[in-house]
């Protein structure tokens, strides 16, 4: 038997008010989720010894909080960067480099509180090979692989729709999502065209907020606050695809979405059938569609009429983003840290709309345009 000292926990977990958080800077957001979380976990900022932070570094941060960590990560990919910092955490603990880690995201993604103004670099690939011709903003990035999968696979515009559909059934009546009404096709394709083929309510909704999760062994967690309601990480990984979207091996496929999820499978040991709870990062509609593709529980092509037909919605035999998504719930920006968070809820019976007899959840991460992606199954007990 594994020993409970090699064997991850999530000890805590919290996240920040979410909308339009003027008040709040980036700092102010991380240092909020910290203390809650660690609160959560009964612990407090003395306890901790790993940080993590995407975008600014971590070492500014742990100064912040007032801890000197003996070991920090500050990869920064995108929005899948906090399933990599846990992935991350975990081999730093089982290494024995620290014990007990502060995974933190803050981002003022709509007040845009104490943004520098951002240029890209004119030597990156971006600005020689996709930025001349006016692609580099998220909706129109994303215009050209969701077309291709579409034509490719016979996805419709109803099924791109039916997605928010779906995830309107979770997000209905949660005063913290950001769209709580109950949507139907119809809604969603008469909203306007942001850039073709997308609609506005097939596009994530811009907030500010944050989150973070404590993160140490199963050993010293069955000693903590949050004992009684335990979530294990049974497997992760991460991998990356091309930094372009026109660079893609294959725009129809992610290949960071099939090598992440695939190191995570192997890893815990688990099939497709022993997931009951599936979180997949939606900042567009057509995300979820390639997920469901490329990690395997679907076949290519099903993914739309999979959905269309009820599957992911409450009741359903796989649900799937269960707060709502990015699309309705919220996205900062780099959501992957909601996404979890809401793994974290549903396994403690703790949601919004919970799901019944939860047992093991499946989170996917994108970063960038297909760039990186991590995957992590975490669970409420030991296989």
């Amino acid at each position: 038997m594994t020993r409970l000292d090699q064997i991850i926990a999530i000890a805590g977990a919290a996240e920040t008010e979410l909308g339009a958080l003027p008040h709040m800077s980036e700092m102010d957001l991380r240092a909020d989720a910290a203390r809650q979380a660690l609160a959560d976990a009964g612990l407090t900022l003395a306890d901790v010894d790993g940080i993590t932070s995407a975008v600014d570094n971590p070492i500014d941060v742990a100064h912040y909080l007032g801890i000197t960590p003996a070991w920090y990560d500050g990869t920064s990919v995108g929005g899948c960067s906090f399933m990599v910092h846990v992935r991350h955490a975990a081999a730093a603990i089982r290494a024995g480099l620290c014990h007990t880690v502060l995974v933190l995201h803050g981002q003022s993604g709509r007040s845009r509180v104490g943004w520098p103004p951002r240029s890209v670099p004119p030597f990156s690939m971006l600005a020689q090979f996709e930025l001349p011709y006016g692609s580099g903003a998220p909706p129109n990035t994303f215009t050209l692989p969701a077309l291709r999968f579409m034509h490719e696979t016979g996805t419709t515009h109803e099924h791109l729709a039916e997605v928010v559909v779906a995830q309107s059934h979770w997000a209905q009546g949660n005063p913290r999502a950001s769209r709580n009404k109950l949507l139907t096709a119809s809604d969603v394709m008469a909203s306007p065209v942001i850039a073709y083929p997308f609609h506005k309510l097939e596009c994530c909704v811009v907030t500010d907020g944050g989150g973070a999760l404590v993160i140490t062994t199963a050993e010293r967690a069955r000693n903590l606050r949050r004992a009684d309601r335990p979530v294990y990480l049974l497997g992760s990984g991460e991998a990356c695809d091309s930094p372009l979207i026109s660079m893609m091996d294959d725009m129809t496929s992610s290949k960071a979405f099939r090598l992440s999820s695939r190191q995570a499978f192997a890893e815990s040991g688990l099939s497709h059938a022993d997931i009951d709870h599936l979180m997949i990062y939606d900042a567009f509609a057509h995300l979820p569609l390639y997920g469901l593709a490329d990690l395997g529980f679907v076949e290519r092509g099903e993914a739309g009429p999979f959905i269309a037909e009820g599957h992911t919605r409450p009741g359903g035999k796989l649900p799937m983003n269960t707060n709502g998504g990015g699309i309705l719930y919220t996205h900062t920006g780099m959501y992957g840290m909601f996404a979890i968070l809401e793994a974290v809820r549903q396994l403690r019976g703790e949601a919004f709309r919970q799901v019944e007899d939860v047992q093991c959840s499946f989170v996917q991460g994108v970063g960038g345009m297909f760039t990186a992606a991590a995957a992590l199954v975490l669970a409420n007990a030991l296989p």
